[in-house]
């Protein structure tokens, strides 16, 4: 097995049977977790509304802060990973301490028991985080990196829309008891860290990579390069455009739908997100990548639009759909991005780096949507995204020829 990961396919065979085996072990770890994660979240504002009182502006409050927990975790551990030329350690730290802390879910009686379960689940996913792509890019070659952050993207959507319907299978034979579906998601969280432990395999760090004493001083820092913070930059518009998956949940409570089949308006989500994501992916391989990404905005204001506007179920499927394939033309696609604009010592650092300063605009973004959901509904909410992301295409436009790939790069 360790044999394939080191072993590179030649340029232009940039499908799923030349990609290494390392990526899909990655894409399937990542998978389960998200089946895990899923089954709960897809359930969590509902839970959180109409069991225990929450308001938007608390749901959106909570999703920030776990969000940007996450991202503030992982600026230190990309960090660490570069200083300690292990990737994989850090990444099973992270994907173990979900797991352990899955169970406080079904434990919990009251807001608060919420709230530390998902503080304490998003530091899990943000001392994997950023190690965990930065192994992708250390394991890929660099001709298929574009397809194997859209791969591991793929699997991971994968479990986005196998956990919710799993949550509303459970909840329709269990009578809506929610309890009964977190305890079942513990199962695929365990399962996750064992596939890590014992099937991937972390390639050996190139002789030739400079060592690191602190990744986070301001020298390395400069060493990232110009185009590496234009990519910053223009993510981060963009995460201000956008907001938690959480008010796709609410939308679609808010047209009328019944509870137990609310999940479903992440299902559609996912299954869009996940059949777009590797497509792009080798797509990014081999045309501009600026030209995609303005594909994933353009789309992203049509769901938007969309969803500020729908009445009806059809309506408000369309614009969920909509949502996913914005994401699956750029997720992976800034991933690829950082990797290929980051020293290769420094990309853990550089990953690291990118997901703490979206994750602060993803906090930003997500307590504005809940303040202008409970001010002016779901309609100023999905129109001053609209708004946000229509501005980031703008800008995007403008900066597409600052966004060049490094010529430094060392092939892993």
């Amino acid at each position: 097995m360790a044999s394939r990961d080191a072993t590179k396919p030649t340029a232009g065979s940039a499908t799923y049977r030349g990609i290494p085996t390392g990526i899909w072990a990655l894409g399937f770890v990542s998978m389960l977790m998200d089946v895990s994660s899923e089954m709960i979240h897809a359930l969590l504002p509902l839970y959180m509304v109409s069991a225990l009182g929450a308001s938007a502006l608390a749901v959106g409050v909570i999703e920030g802060v776990a969000e940007a927990t996450a991202s503030i975790t992982k600026v230190f551990s990309g960090a660490l990973s570069d200083w300690l030329g292990k990737r994989k350690f850090l990444a099973v730290l992270g994907y173990g301490l979900a797991a352990i802390t899955k169970p406080i879910f079904p434990l919990a009686t009251n807001l608060e028991w919420l709230v530390a379960a998902r503080f304490i689940d998003r530091i899990g996913k943000g001392i994997r985080g950023a190690p965990r792509d930065a192994l992708v890019a250390d394991i890929s070659p660099p001709e298929l990196r574009g397809a194997s952050f859209g791969l591991r993207q793929s699997l991971d959507t994968v479990g986005a829309f196998i956990g919710p319907l799993l949550a509303i299978g459970l909840m329709w034979l269990t009578a809506g008891n929610f309890q009964t579906v977190f305890w079942v998601a513990v199962i695929p969280a365990f399962l996750s860290v064992g596939v890590l432990l014992f099937v991937v395999k972390e390639p050996e760090r190139p002789q030739q990579l400079r060592r690191l004493r602190m990744p986070l001083q301001r020298d390395d820092l400069r060493r990232l390069g110009k185009p590496y913070w234009w990519v910053v930059a223009i993510a981060t518009l963009f995460t201000l455009a956008r907001f938690s998956e959480a008010f796709l949940i609410l939308k679609a409570q808010s047209i009328g739908l019944p509870v137990a089949l609310v999940p479903l308006a992440l299902v559609l989500m996912s299954i869009a997100y996940s059949l777009s994501a590797y497509p792009v992916g080798v797509l990014s391989d081999k045309v501009d990548q600026v030209g995609i990404l303005v594909i994933g905005l353009s789309l992203l204001v049509c769901a938007d639009l969309t969803l500020a506007f729908a009445q009806g179920i059809a309506a408000t499927a369309v614009g969920v759909i909509l949502w996913g394939l914005h994401m699956g033309f750029t997720q992976g696609l800034f991933a690829k991005l950082v990797a290929e604009t980051s020293p290769a010592e420094l990309r853990g650092t550089a990953f690291g780096m990118f997901n703490l300063i979206t994750g602060l605009a993803l906090l930003f973004a997500s307590v504005v949507a809940g303040a202008l959901w409970d001010l002016a509904g779901p309609r100023g909410t999905f129109l001053a995204g609209a708004v946000c992301t229509f501005m980031t295409l703008v800008g995007l436009l403008v900066l597409r020829t600052r966004l060049r790939p490094r010529q430094d790069q060392t092939p892993a």
